[in-house]
């Protein structure tokens, strides 16, 4: 069957060139747009975009002409690595044109009626899709990712909420220079240092990204999860790889042996669905002293860059228990983690038959 179209909206950029690395022999997905400020449309790709990443820009799209971030171009669904600063009325007007918009941008997360996503965490939340529309009068929609802290944390999070029930975290960040893009932080400030604030980030994780994802899906609205979050975030000199040192204290508190078992049988919805993107399993227990490592362990698991490693989990003598968490955060907390939202999306159904008939030809509904 043909693939779907697509389009990424602020390619140049750093998440953007991040989105047309991972769509290049995408199964699903086929880019047949690529979107950029006034400045840059009209001007080829290739000359347009300094490209960052290893590896070469793709070659078949370096002719490629950047288009203006507005309806009419030509494809079903858009990746939005827009900035903030623009991203939100652009989005607006894509779903109200009728495209589906998988944002990584943190304009319209909080919305009630936006899907805040993770698909192995609160899948049923795309339920909202359908007040979204009715609400809006849009036959498009928007579905957003987290930022790239909450992303990992949540993962490992999620399976020791089902079983034992979180009801507060304490979590100290270390988030690598590329989670500020590009260029980052200047290396005057970040080398031979740690910078111990991030503007916004904790503010995300204590009160509102974490709580909405692990809400509960109440007719047309979300009820936040109850649970206390206290959070540091801290840039450091690491260019990929947030890594976090967390202390849970849950509603009863579970023996070492029983969080590993729930990390380790964890086989959410989108393994399940076997999704392109989705790693296998979701979650990775390094049992090593010293690990995991953003060095070492942020491509760790079946498709490199999207799994959660854990590792150093022992008794907290303040709560009940402390670990570390590990992930990519430009993969899969950001472009990795907008793919398989639109994955999930697809294979449920939600971009309508055309999208539902391939992910069956696919063998994934």
């Amino acid at each position: 069957m043909p693939k779907i179209k697509v389009g990424v909206l602020g390619a140049t950029g750093a998440v953007g060139q991040r989105f047309v690395q991972m769509l290049q022999g995408h199964p699903w997905f086929e880019i047949t747009a690529l979107c950029a400020s006034e400045r840059n449309a009209g001007k080829p790709y290739g000359e347009a975009c300094r490209w960052n990443l290893r590896g070469d820009m793709p070659a078949h799209l370096r002719d490629v002409i950047l288009q203006e971030c507005a309806p009419g171009i030509d494809c079903q669904l858009v990746f939005s690595a827009l900035p903030s600063e623009t991203a939100g009325e652009i989005e607006e007007a894509f779903a109200a044109a009728g495209y589906g918009v998988c944002s990584n941008a943190r304009n319209h997360r909080y919305d009630p009626d936006v899907p805040l996503l993770i698909p192995e965490v609160n899948p049923e939340h795309l339920a909202l899709l359908e007040v979204q529309r009715r609400n809006r009068g849009w036959s498009g929609f928007i579905v957003t990712n987290p930022n790239c802290s909450t992303t990992h944390l949540v993962s490992a999070l999620h399976p020791l909420h089902l079983r034992f029930g979180v009801k507060k975290v304490f979590v100290v960040t270390m988030q690598a220079i590329s989670g500020a893009g590009y260029p980052g932080v200047s290396s005057m400030d970040i080398l031979d240092n740690i910078v111990p604030y991030i503007g916004g980030e904790e503010e995300k994780m204590e009160e509102k990204e974490p709580h909405k994802l692990l809400g509960t899906l109440e007719g047309d609205r979300i009820r936040p999860a109850e649970l206390t979050i206290s959070a540091h975030c801290n840039r450091v000199p690491v260019r990929n790889g947030h890594l976090e040192a967390v202390s849970v204290e849950f509603e009863e508190a579970p023996t070492m042996e029983a969080i590993l078992e729930a990390w380790e049988s964890y086989r959410p919805l989108a393994q399940q669905l076997r999704l392109p993107s989705a790693p296998q399993p979701a979650i990775l227990y390094n049992p090593a002293q010293d690990r995991p490592q953003p060095r070492l362990d942020r491509l760790a698991g079946t498709v490199p860059g999207m799994a959660t490693v854990v590792g150093r989990l022992r008794p907290d003598p303040l709560f009940h228990a402390k670990f570390l968490v590990l992930g990519h955060n430009t993969i899969r907390g950001a472009a990795g983690g907008s793919l398989l939202n639109a994955e999930l999306i697809v294979a449920q159904g939600y971009l309508g038959p055309e999208g539902a008939a391939l992910a069956q030809s696919l063998q994934v509904a």
